[in-house]
């Protein structure tokens, strides 16, 4: 399988990359956000004002349960 860096042959202690500098350069790529699927952000899904299968709106401020708590 060829890195998909740089298209040299992958290396099985780094596959599928042909070397640590290869991997190195796909996990900035993923955490400065330069891999991304094509859509909708999913801001404007969460604030679209749906209840969720429960029947109450989903928390705004991103919380997971909007219900009160308990003491």
């Amino acid at each position: 399988m060829a890195c998909p860096i740089c298209n040299k042959a992958g290396v099985p202690q780094y596959r599928p990359f042909c070397s640590k500098r290869c991997a190195d350069i796909d996990l900035g790529r993923w955490l400065r956000g330069a891999y991304v699927i094509p859509g909708q952000p999913l801001d404007d899904l969460a604030s679209d004002g749906v209840p969720d299968g429960e029947g109450h709106e989903k928390n705004r401020d991103g919380g997971l349960d909007s219900r009160g708590k308990r003491p």
